[in-house]
């Protein structure tokens, strides 16, 4: 067997123990120890997407138990991809912590980081249904430490409103769990495959509700409307360089719908065709237009990058819900720009707020004004999808994905419409903040009508301000990355579609797979 398969699991799994029993009084080699546990994290990935780019479906079976009676951990192109963006977006969040001064202002800062990538991996790497339920309980209980650090009454209510809809979530996750068993006998993904598509049609009402049901807690997961309204006060209200590591948590739920409806419920299963498109596309279409015009429509900045993640998912799940080869292939590229790009935005905000405050209003210029102005350039264009950045890329595949679809006016026209929203809502924000700033006697009139929602609290001095901004970089030069080599990533997302499509490779390799 592949060890490499289980590391990314691993490897948090023994450093956010080891950092709370050891380290726990020692902040410095905490530090040291989750940068370099990312580090090596973004190593394993690399390693994993190298394996994966062969086309070899790999297996890890956990005490030598084969498919479907152990649990087993799969390796394939999607999972490879999937994990190595987690690794790319944890260095430099871990990073902009230690730059910003934030794994301060609380206990367990890095314990929490690398359970919440023990459980973000883990859903990646999975192989079974049951096990998928674990790691996303696992993601549950980190994230809620993540996000309530640093104390205050109004992130503590952030995350209660967090935990409950995602408890509400974990609630309806067993429950499907509960239907496909007492349908299969089985929760192995490989194994549930090949018993779905046995079943006789006139047998499968039972199937269609556990279906159903695992669509609605990806949907909550992704923040699909109208499942979406847990996310803007949450995200909004955590730490900021927390809610940029979130950025890939909403994917999980993307990536579910992705693996379960095309492996278990694929498009050749007569039990549940039409079951996912039908409703998935629209409400997908509704979460992009609401996210767009909770951009235009927001007071604070952090609410603003918020929506924006709403809208990026929006746009994602619309490819996502044609459910064809190239639809598939764009949602994956779109994927890693957005994951990206919201975690761009989720730290500008962050460094905005540090400074003066997160309302939407002109006050006195900022430190480093200039600077951090540039940056929300960059990512305005990145979230809005202008060029020449990956997401004007990513938007035009999407809608080319399209053409051939019945109703692609009404998709090009929610994906352009949305856009120009975006840029519309981005433009003002950035005028407000960064523009109208300089004008003095426009400060004076605009600060005396209009009070910021929330005084912000005292900050403390970033310890590494170098630090921060050379993590901000990091993601910058990531977006540029993507666009340049726009080709040979949208090549390797084209051979995961393919590779998704003909999921009997899977199933082989799972159930009938040779022991090494």
């Amino acid at each position: 067997m592949n060890h490499w398969i289980i590391a990314p699991i691993v490897l948090p799994a023994i450093l956010a123990p080891f950092i709370i029993m050891v380290l726990r009084h020692h902040l410095d080699l905490q530090r040291v120890f989750s940068v370099a546990g990312s580090v090596g994290l973004l190593a394993i990935a690399a390693t994993l997407l190298a394996q994966a780019s062969t086309g070899e479906i790999q297996t890890y079976e956990l005490g030598n138990w084969p498919a479907p009676f152990g649990i087993v951990l799969v390796l394939d192109r999607l999972s490879a991809l999937m994990v190595g963006l987690t690794a790319m977006l944890a260095l430099p969040v871990v990073l902009y912590a230690i730059g910003s001064g934030w794994d301060t202002r609380g206990q367990h800062f890095h314990a929490l980081f690398q359970f919440q990538l023990m459980g973000v991996t883990g859903a990646f790497l999975t192989g079974d249904a049951f096990n998928l339920f674990v790691f996303f309980e696992v993601l549950l209980i980190a994230s809620y430490g993540l996000m309530t650090h640093g104390g205050g009454a109004v992130r503590l209510k952030a995350g209660v409103q967090y935990v409950t809809f995602n408890l509400l979530g974990s609630t309806l996750f067993l429950f499907a769990l509960g239907t496909l068993y007492a349908v299969t006998g089985t929760l192995n993904m490989a194994d549930l495959a090949v018993r779905v598509a046995e079943i006789p049609p006139e047998d499968t009402a039972l199937l269609r509700v556990g279906a159903v049901l695992l669509l609605l807690v990806f949907a909550i997961k992704a923040a699909v409307l109208p499942l979406h309204f847990w996310l803007p006060a949450s995200y909004a209200n955590a730490p900021l360089p927390v809610a940029a590591l979130f950025a890939i948590m909403t994917k999980v739920g993307a990536y579910s719908i992705l693996r379960v409806y095309t492996l278990i419920f694929g498009p050749n299963v007569d039990a549940t065709e039409g079951l996912v498109g039908d409703w998935l596309l629209p409400a997908a279409m509704l979460t992009l237009a609401v996210g767009a015009i909770g951009i235009l429509g927001a007071r604070q900045i952090g609410r603003l990058a918020a929506f924006g993640a709403i809208a990026s998912m929006g746009t994602l799940l619309i490819a996502v819900s044609l459910f064809t080869p190239d639809a598939t292939a764009a949602a994956l590229y779109y994927t890693a720009h957005s994951t990206f790009a919201a975690a761009l935005l989720f730290l500008i905000a962050d460094m905005v707020m540090e400074r003066r405050g997160g309302a939407i209003i002109p006050q006195s210029p900022m430190a480093q004004t200039g600077l951090i102005a540039s940056i929300f350039f960059v990512s305005a264009i990145a979230m809005a999808g202008m060029p020449p950045l990956s997401g004007f890329v990513g938007k035009l595949l999407v809608m080319d994905a399209a053409r051939h679809v019945e109703n692609y006016a009404t998709i090009w026209a929610v994906i352009l419409g949305g856009s120009f929203v975006t840029i519309v809502g981005l433009a003002r924000a950035g005028s407000l903040i960064f523009w109208k700033s300089h004008d003095p006697a426009y400060v004076q009139a605009e600060v005396v009508d209009e009070e910021p929602e929330e005084a912000p609290a005292p900050a403390a001095p970033e310890p590494y301000p170098g630090l921060a901004f050379a993590s901000v970089f990091v993601l910058v030069a990531g977006l540029a990355a993507l666009t340049i080599f726009a080709g040979p990533a949208t090549k390797y997302t084209g051979g995961i579609a393919a590779q998704l499509f003909a999921p009997q490779d899977y199933i082989t390799a799972v159930l009938k797979g040779e022991k090494e």
